[in-house]
């Protein structure tokens, strides 16, 4: 199959629930198909690519939004508002509204991780971060327990 250099803009509600590009646009809410490149962020190819490329390297549903949303906030990030002859147009507001949901996403997204400078031989104490017995609790060799000889 030939490839061709057409950029389409289509959504079809009915597979919204489909894991594809009609879901993603739901998702996201750039359904406005109607104004082609006027009114959508993302051409059809776009979502599809993203979409391919993220089931390839093994990624999640939730990674591919994200990685749609990236794409979203980098392309509005240059749109100013501006006004002539009593005529104004906010369009910093679709950039606020895609990038608080980027930002939504990728907190819920995030993994807490160590502090590599705590671990090794750059710890305060020269590395010593875990050490035996460290969960012991001393208070429990005074009070007699079940499993403890009295």
């Amino acid at each position: 199959m030939e490839p061709t250099n057409e950029v389409t803009y289509t959504y079809d509600p009915s597979k919204m629930q489909d894991g594809g590009k009609d879901q993603m646009r739901f998702e996201l809410q750039d359904i406005a198909v109607g104004g082609a490149q006027e009114t959508c962020v993302l051409s059809d190819q776009e979502y599809d690519a993203i979409l391919e490329k993220t089931t390839e390297e093994g990624g999640s549903w939730k990674t591919a939004k994200y990685k749609c949303l990236k794409a979203i906030v980098m392309r509005m990030a240059y749109e100013v508002d501006f006004s002539a002859d009593g005529l104004s147009m906010s369009l910093s507001k679709r950039y606020d509204r895609w990038k608080a949901m980027k930002d939504e996403l990728e907190a819920e997204m995030q993994w807490p991780t160590a502090n590599p400078m705590a671990l090794g031989k750059n710890a305060p104490d020269g590395g010593h971060y875990f050490y035996n017995g460290m969960n012991d609790n001393p208070r429990a060799w005074f009070a007699p327990g079940p499993f403890r000889e009295v």
